[in-house]
């Protein structure tokens, strides 16, 4: 097990007062009130705008992040983070086009830059992570709003955190 290390400044260019972390963190809140630079020294990890692991949420992997802008932000409000475990062996993926695992259904053990290319359906209602952790992006070629996706059952759009069921791409979570 490798431990991680995010360190959330609150002012561009890694200025200001900062905060570190190196384990999942439900509401930074209490530290400062706006982020607006991010270091990674290790892990990866998945930022979110709302206490709890919710709102907008952002991949971030080893790297300088310097404004929002460079994580595709949307604001400069951070206030929860997880860290993403290491997996090693396969990846595996089904999703479907009706909630609770109804209608048609594909499975995927690698990346997809377009899900209508494969699905013929620009939504999906409930997805079953088998192995592996995933990323999954409202527009195709992995733009959009994200959505962290960890081993489990989403029976709805809404357990992965979205407000509609607009899946346009998704990857693995490979990047350590």
């Amino acid at each position: 097990f490798k431990m991680g290390k995010i360190i959330f400044y609150e002012d561009r260019n890694f200025q200001g007062r900062h905060y570190e972390c190196s384990s999942d963190c439900t509401d930074m809140h209490s530290y400062f009130s706006r982020c607006n630079s991010v270091r990674v020294e290790s892990g990866c990890w998945v930022i979110y705008e709302r206490p709890n692991y919710q709102g907008y949420q952002y991949f971030m992997s080893r790297g300088e992040y310097p404004d929002y802008q460079h994580w595709m932000g949307y604001n400069d409000s951070i206030r929860s983070c997880r860290m993403i475990p290491h997996h090693r062996g396969p990846y595996r993926m089904r999703i479907y086009e009706r909630p609770d695992f109804g209608g048609k259904m594909m499975e995927f053990m690698d990346d997809c830059p377009s899900v209508y290319d494969c699905f013929y359906n620009h939504d999906i209602y409930s997805c079953n992570v088998m192995d592996g952790h995933w990323m999954s992006y409202e527009q195709p070629n992995y733009r959009g709003r994200q959505y962290y996706m960890r081993p489990g059952e989403y029976r709805r759009f809404s357990d992965w955190g979205a407000m509609n069921a607009r899946i346009g791409s998704f990857r693995r979570i490979t990047d350590f």
